[in-house]
């Protein structure tokens, strides 16, 4: 029995091999063809490794490399190394790189389209944003507006609320705005110049020097955890909050499309969970880190924190519907990324305001005893925070 097993096994073996013979250059029958390998270029609108923001692709990088087994290997460059910080946008669509990382807001110029996925003043907060983007037909509007650039987007990370800015001096009331020169991109900047503001769209890296030299009167740049590095508390005395302009600022990777169409399915799922894994990572370090970079500008460094005036923030908000409405009325894509942002903030605005916004409402209340100071100070500070929330717990327009 012993040798009939063998000699099968021996027949079977030398059958393999006979039919092999003249055809070296084919795989046998089961064996795995080599699979390819792709080296992919990153060009970003921010210094490289810079905390938040710069980190993104870094750790995109790393996740794609590790989960394909160096199938997929991402090189990542910092603004102005291979091109300037504003170049990301046509260096990707062109091919001349394969992927870039930077703010849909910055391409207005291409497509005013394009700024709906970054910010709305007075919006969607992050968790909005996401459920807008990846559940209520959001994305799909995304790639449809990139479709003629060559371009697929992706969401790329989401600081949350962010902060008014920086200013050098007090502001007081709107004739505050009056001819200051602000950095501040976006449909926001067109509300700031609409208010007799001076918009101007700076990269992150030449913020500090623009500030500090006069260049510039103010900016806006995200929030404490990303401005205690830039230093710009050295240029500027007065930090300004809510950030009524980016309450859910949105980033995006974007890949070239025949860069996309070259990978195989499984490289493409591991390049989009990858994006999702990021986008959700990053949300969570601004979380963790904004209220200690906060305390260090205030308590070790003196900043000034102070809230928007309430009739500036009103005039701010009567602003944004102008633009809002002559940005959709000149711009027919325009106009149908902002009915799909609009009509999904209005079906979720009920349901936040008795979820999130009552939820933190109540855990303030009960961080003290009823009538103790520190209660009356929670309780004050809850309603500034609701007043000042981008959350959309108003189903109206902007």
């Amino acid at each position: 029995m012993m040798w009939t097993r063998v000699g099968l096994l021996w027949l079977t073996l030398s059958a393999l091999f006979i039919s092999g013979c003249g055809k070296e250059s084919e795989p046998a029958a089961g064996a795995a063809a080599p699979q390819q390998t792709f080296e992919w270029q990153m060009v970003t609108t921010w210094p490289r490794n810079y905390p938040g923001l710069g980190m993104a692709p870094e750790n995109f990088a790393k996740a794609v490399n590790a989960m394909s087994g160096g199938r997929l290997k991402v090189k990542v460059h910092g603004a102005g190394e291979l091109v300037p910080a504003m170049g990301v946008f046509d260096a990707v669509a062109r091919g001349a790189v394969q992927m870039g990382h930077g703010a849909a807001y910055y391409w207005k110029g291409k497509t005013p389209a394009a700024q709906f996925f970054t910010a709305v003043p007075f919006g969607m907060n992050a968790q909005e944003m996401n459920g807008w983007l990846h559940y209520g037909g959001g994305m799909e509007l995304w790639r449809e507006v990139y479709e003629p650039f060559n371009l697929v987007p992706f969401a790329g990370g989401s600081t949350g609320v962010q902060m008014a800015g920086w200013f050098k001096q007090e502001i007081n009331s709107v004739a505050d705005l009056k001819g200051l020169k602000m950095r501040i991109p976006g449909l926001a900047g067109e509300v700031f110049q609409r208010l007799g503001g001076v918009p101007v769209t700076l990269p992150g890296g030449e913020l500090f020097t623009a500030l500090q030299t006069g260049s510039i009167d103010a900016t806006e740049w995200v929030g404490p955890y990303n401005d205690l590095t830039f230093g710009l508390y050295r240029a500027a005395d007065y930090y300004y909050y809510p950030g009524w302009h980016e309450p859910g600022a949105m980033l995006e990777f974007i890949v070239n499309k025949d860069a996309w169409e070259s990978l195989p399915p499984d490289l493409q799922a591991i390049v989009k969970y990858a994006t999702r894994a990021v986008n959700q990572d990053m949300l969570d370090e601004y979380t963790a880190r904004n209220n200690a970079a906060l305390k260090e500008l205030v308590e070790k460094h003196g900043v000034q924190l102070r809230k928007l005036p309430d009739d500036v923030v009103a005039a701010l908000r009567q602003a944004s519907r102008e633009v809002i409405q002559e940005t959709i009325a000149e711009d027919e894509m325009a106009r149908k990324v902002y009915e799909s942002f609009q009509a999904f903030k209005t079906d979720v605005a009920p349901y936040t305001a008795i979820s999130e916004d009552a939820f933190l409402e109540i855990r303030e209340q009960s961080a003290a005893p009823a009538g103790s100071a520190s209660s009356d100070a929670d309780a004050s500070s809850s309603s500034d925070s609701s007043s000042s929330s981008g959350s959309g717990s108003s189903s109206g327009s902007p």
